[in-house]
């Protein structure tokens, strides 16, 4: 179906400012002077009775690195079709412990699940967590699990 022309440049438009929004080079918002520590996973609040967790430690993320887990549904073309859950994690220079809730009632509706995860420093890719197939919808540890350089 082929847009109505008055409609064209509106789209357009759009799109052009939505791309500038996700390539834009913000500066990183100031810290503020005093940060409460992040509780490790063993100090952390119990998961309500219909969720649960993945949970391990990742390594190689650099000091400062803003790294994102996520859990998804993907297609046997291995593209994502549902995100089941999601973090943001601050790297240390050290492991990086994680604990990622979802709920398993959305996992057993998909036959393919599974752990990506991406490291980015300055608004920049450098690393990726390579795929993680995960098989059950059960609480798990995953140990730990190393990043690799981003292509």
């Amino acid at each position: 179906m082929k847009a109505p022309k008055p409609l064209q440049p509106l789209i357009l438009l759009s799109l052009i400012a939505l791309l500038a929004a996700c390539a834009s080079d913000s500066s990183p918002p100031a810290k503020p002077a005093a940060t409460s520590p992040t509780p490790a996973p063993a100090e952390a609040a119990p998961l309500p009775a219909y969720q649960r967790e993945l949970s391990g430690s990742l390594l190689n993320v650099p000091n400062e690195a803003d790294v994102e887990l996520a859990l998804l549904a993907v297609d046997q073309r291995g593209r994502p079709q549902a995100l089941l859950g999601n973090i943001q994690l601050r790297g240390t220079g050290k492991p990086l412990a994680f604990r990622l809730p979802f709920n398993p009632e959305t996992f057993n509706k998909h036959s393919r699940i599974e752990l990506h995860g991406r490291a980015n420093q300055a608004g920049r890719l450098i690393l990726r967590l390579p795929e993680q197939p995960i098989a059950r919808g059960d609480t798990q540890a995953l140990g730990e699990l190393r990043l690799v350089p981003a292509p």
